[in-house]
């Protein structure tokens, strides 16, 4: 008997042991990337979906967007200024990082600069002694978990020294070492090639700007019309293409350049850099507090989500602060409303009570690329990945265990750590095709405008690709926000 059961222990062992460690030779590889591909920043960054702008400064007290650079420092005072309130703010939004106009068009500095009186040094605030960025980036480290970034206007109305090149590249080149310096390590900074049709001549060194930066802080995101990390997305109304690449040629792009917007909308399938796309919108109409101007409605600021974080973008939504140095309470609840709805949306994945199959896997049925992957909550690691001999139909298939399931929005995710390559992909239900679309990337949100359907099978194919598509989530969810027939513009591919 004793035989009997050392005989049963040792292939109980030697099945345990398989499992944990399985035979050499029997582990598939991972498929080959397709380059180019993001950095580690550049993940982390696409990562946190939202994030959030702050305009602060004198055209807060002068009712202005564009400060003409005559304003006098004295009109600047927030007699109520909290960055801790910005940061509560932000945190309820469920938003990691935060940039703050550090000095706008305008060229007051929210910082004592050395190289320029025109700052809060000459400001009744403090007394003249404050300093917004600190206040900004130590109520952000008080709020663990918010990471900030910075915004130094390149155009600045103020200083004499613009429209020379050599010295007001010198200048700037100054202030954004005190700004990289002195408040810790930034996230994301924040350049752009905005400026008046009757501005001086002048000349940007962008090349030895960024280099001080990465030089500085080389795990910086640069964001700009050209990157080098980050490009803008083509217009402020937060809107990406309904086909958008990750990946866009930086070199044929220039920071300011009018006609481009289009290219940077949509990006390059043959683009060589990986060059992610930001949609910037504010909360109200101007980018500035204004008394007169309210927040954006639910609908609309969702309607943003949609059209950006769905279509493979990162959203900076701006809210700025308002005359007393306080985020508007109308602004704090929508904030509040925003990220409740988006959570009752996305918590619950539907997908998760079906069953799954696929036209094919990598490696075959124990290779570690099955259609299981897609539902393991793991958004870049670990994927669905078809046959390399699957040339024709690549598909999953979802199968409602218990009747149907009911949905209005549906995800799906590509494993952007090795490339993104679904150039076209179809979506049926029961048999009938209910939404089309061109690029995946990081996110695609399909909100059907059917509105809800209760299915039995969801059938996802890709029909285009660069190479094998990697699926790494797919979720079915519903919105309750939804209404395709109160909705004047909703995504035409969908």
């Amino acid at each position: 008997m004793a035989r009997i059961y050392d005989f049963l222990y040792s292939i109980t062992l030697v099945i345990v042991l398989q499992s944990i460690f399985p035979t050499r030779g029997k582990v598939t590889t991972p498929p080959l990337p397709i380059l180019p591909l993001p950095s580690y920043s550049q993940l982390k960054w696409q990562q946190r979906e939202i994030i959030m702008f702050l305009h602060f400064g004198v055209n807060t007290f002068t009712d202005s967007e564009w400060g003409t650079g005559h304003e006098s420092p004295r009109v600047f005072n927030p007699t109520k200024l909290d960055a801790n309130q910005w940061m509560d703010a932000i945190a309820q939004a469920g938003v990691s990082l935060a940039i703050l106009t550090a000095k706008h068009h305008d060229g007051f500095c929210l910082w004592p600069s050395k190289y320029t009186d025109h700052s809060v040094i000459k400001s009744p605030w403090q007394d003249g002694k404050g300093d917004v960025v600190k206040e900004f980036v130590d109520a952000a480290k008080a709020h663990g978990g918010i990471d900030v970034g910075l915004y130094l206007s390149p155009w600045d109305r103020h200083d004499s020294r613009y429209g020379k090149n050599k010295e007001y590249n010198e200048y700037y080149l100054a202030q954004l070492q005190e700004l990289l310096n002195n408040y810790g390590n930034l996230r994301e900074i924040w350049f752009d090639g905005a400026k008046g049709t009757n501005a001086p001549n002048m000349t940007y060194y962008f090349s030895d700007w960024f280099a001080m930066v990465k030089e500085l802080q080389s795990s910086i995101n640069i964001f700009s019309d050209a990157g080098p990390n980050v490009r803008w997305v083509g217009n402020e109304q937060g809107f990406a293409g309904k086909t958008c690449w990750s990946t866009i040629n930086g070199t044929s792009l220039s920071i300011g350049e009018a006609g481009i917007e289009h290219y940077l909308n949509t990006g390059d399938p043959k683009g060589t850099d990986w060059l992610p796309p930001e949609c910037d919108v504010s909360i109200r109409k101007g980018w500035f507090w204004h008394k007169k101007e309210s927040p954006k409605k639910l609908s609309e600021l969702l309607k943003i989500y949609y059209n950006s974080v769905g279509r493979n973008c990162v959203m900076l939504l701006n809210v700025p602060p308002n005359k007393e140095g306080l985020i508007s309470e109308t602004d704090v609840r929508r904030l509040k409303e925003f990220r409740g709805a988006i959570d009752t949306i996305f918590s619950t994945n539907t997908a998760e009570k079906c069953s799954i199959k696929a036209s094919s896997q990598r490696g075959g049925k124990h290779g570690g690329f099955g259609p299981e992957k897609v539902l393991d909550g793991d958004h870049l690691w670990t994927y669905w990945a078809p046959s390399d001999a699957d040339n024709e139909e690549q598909w999953i298939e979802l199968r409602a265990r218990n009747g149907t399931v009911k949905f209005n929005v549906i995800r799906i995710q590509e494993a952007i750590g090795l490339g993104q390559r679904i150039k076209k992909h179809e979506i049926f239900v029961d048999g009938a095709r209910i939404a089309s679309g061109t690029t995946v990337g990081y996110k695609k949100l399909h909100r059907l405008k059917k509105g809800v359907v209760n299915a039995h099978t969801i059938t996802i194919k890709v029909t285009e690709s660069r190479d094998t598509p990697l699926i790494s989530s797919v979720g079915l969810h519903f919105d309750p926000f939804w209404d395709p027939k109160g909705e004047v513009d909703a995504p035409a591919e969908d």
